[in-house]
This record gives structure tokens, sequence and C-alpha cells, in this order.
């Protein structure tokens, strides 16, 4: 079996995961791995579109299909990353265990005002091994603008492994499309060819370690997932909002890195309050946002987007 073309088109990240970067104990894999939704996020950040535009944009120019919910809720993504998890951990890996959010409800002030903080808003996959076991999780995230990935636009696709002894590495390149599909074709089907009458002790396995080597370590619940957020509240325009917030945050023993407290629109009452926080346990922020939503002066559902720095 091989399946180069199931991951990310054109770019061969299965044979540098199961190959090139055998030496490594891979720590890490991050990655934009699908062109669909990269592509909407990119026009929405360029030309100021909220995502319904920019959806029946990519639905005419054939990036979207008719119906988009395998691509927009991360579903695609979350297949593409689980395969990577399995070869990089060398563990057997289901969809099911991915945890699995999608763009759709991102909206275009939240690009904006991560932009203002020096982020780019990108669908992710993300597969992380931790003493407590193994992440796979599918989401938004904040990525420093200043990241190789963060300009990864349009509909291409990038993927970024860190290994213990090489550190980060990047792959570029279009992630769909005919060519680029049978580019990742042919060089199985070279590869299977060079190999045909090898044993199986002469082949690399399909997740690159041997079947005795084959690990069993727990996927991380979302709720035990460790990120640093950003945070946007709706707020009544009244002293003391912002005290309240500060405070339910540190009983919950999160920090606040940076804050951007905007003033109301003409006429207006509310304004927005944007949070960006250290790294936390996901279950404390879920208890902090469940109390911030209780304070009177908060006028609608806190946006919660996750960051990542994908620096080491």
């Amino acid at each position: 079996v091989a399946f180069e073309a199931a991951v990310a088109g054109g770019i061969p990240i299965i044979k540098a995961l199961r190959e090139g970067l055998g030496a490594n104990r891979i720590e890490w894999v991050a990655g934009i791995i699908n062109g669909t939704t990269n592509f909407i996020l990119t026009e929405m950040r360029e030309k100021g579109l909220n995502f319904a535009d920019v959806l029946g944009e990519a639905q005419r120019l054939g990036y979207a299909e008719a119906d988009p919910t395998f691509d927009v809720e991360g579903i695609d993504a979350a297949h593409k990353l689980t395969i990577m998890s399995a070869i990089a951990f060398g563990m057997p890996m289901k969809f099911e265990q991915a945890y699995t959010e999608g763009i759709t409800k991102l909206e275009q002030v939240d690009i904006k005002y991560a932009e203002e903080l020096g982020y780019r808003v990108k669908l992710l996959g993300i597969t992380k091994r931790t003493d407590q076991g193994v992440e796979l999780r599918v989401h938004p995230t904040l990525i420093p603008e200043k990241r190789l990935v963060a300009n990864v636009n349009g509909a291409m696709n990038a993927v970024v492994v860190k290994g213990d002894a090489v550190g980060p590495t990047l792959y570029y390149g279009a992630g769909a499309g005919a060519e680029p599909t049978a580019s990742a074709v042919v060089a199985d089907l070279m590869d299977v060819a060079r190999l045909i009458d090898a044993t199986s002790a002469q082949r690399v396995p399909y997740l690159a370690f041997q079947p005795e080597q084959v690990q069993d370590l727990a996927i991380l619940p979302i709720d035990d997932v460790q990120s640093a957020y950003y945070l946007r509240l709706r707020a009544s325009d009244k002293p003391g909002v912002l005290a309240d917030v500060t405070k339910i945050l540190g009983d919950r023993s999160i920090s606040i890195d940076a804050m951007l407290q905007k003033e109301p629109d003409e006429n207006e009452t509310e304004a927005d309050i944007v949070i960006l926080t250290h790294i936390t346990v996901e279950k404390n922020m879920n208890a902090a946002i469940a109390a911030i939503e209780a304070l009177d002066a908060i006028t609608a559902k806190v946006v919660r987007i996750r960051m990542e720095e994908l620096a080491k």
C-alpha cells in the first residue's frame, strides 16, 4: 500500500516522515493541509471579506465543492493529520480520535484584530507527543506573522515537522490538483517497482516502525491540551468590566500576555475587548469563559481561538 498522494498532494511529506527524518524522534507536526480553507482565510484577510462571500467565490473558482462541509469543518484536514500522526509516532490512529473544529464561525473582525497583534489565522492540523500522550487536533489557530507557515497563502499547503535532532523543518507546495497528485502517485509507483523483489525486512514499514516497535500511546482529550488563547469579548462600555474579567482569569491561573481594548463606535454602548493569554489547560479556559459569559456586562458569546508559536 502506498498513499503519498493522500496527504498534502504534491508535497512528499509521507516519504519525509518515513525515511528522511528516520534518525529523529518526532516531537510535533503542524500543517496547513487543506487548500480550500487556506484560500478562504487568505481572501478574508487580504480583501476584508466575510466567510460566506469568500466561500461563494471559492465555489465559483472550483476550490470548494458544492457541499463544502468536508473542507470547511476541518474533516478533510483531520483525516490527513491522522495519517501523519500515525507515521510520526509509530502508532495506530483513528480519525474519530481527532478533535475537529472548522472555520465557519470565524469572523472578519477576528482576522483583523489578529493582524493588529502580529498574528495570522490559519486552519492547522496539529499533533504533538507529550508526557501525557499524543495531541491530535484540527482548529483555527493564531500563528505569529513572522513564521514562514503564516505566510503560506491561497490554496497552497505547508507542513512543519519538529525532530529532536534536526529541529523544525518546513515542507511547502501544492496540496491538490491533477499534476501535483499525479506526481505523488507516480513517485509511489516508482518506489513499489524498485522494491518489488525486496523482502518485508528490506522495506520501510508503512508506519515507519517495525510491528514489534509500534507504540500504544494515549490520545489526549481536548480538555487536557495546553495552549495559549485569543479571546474576544463584547462588553458594555462601563467601569469595572475589565477588572472582573482579569479576576476571573487570575482565579484560574490564566495570565494575560497582551490586550486590546477598543472604543465603542459612535452611538454604540458596547465595545470589543481582545485578550491574548499565556499557555494554560483547555479545561481551565473553558471554566473561565463560562464565568466571563455569566457577567452582566458581557453581551455575546466569547470568541476563543487557540494560538501556537511553532518555534520550538
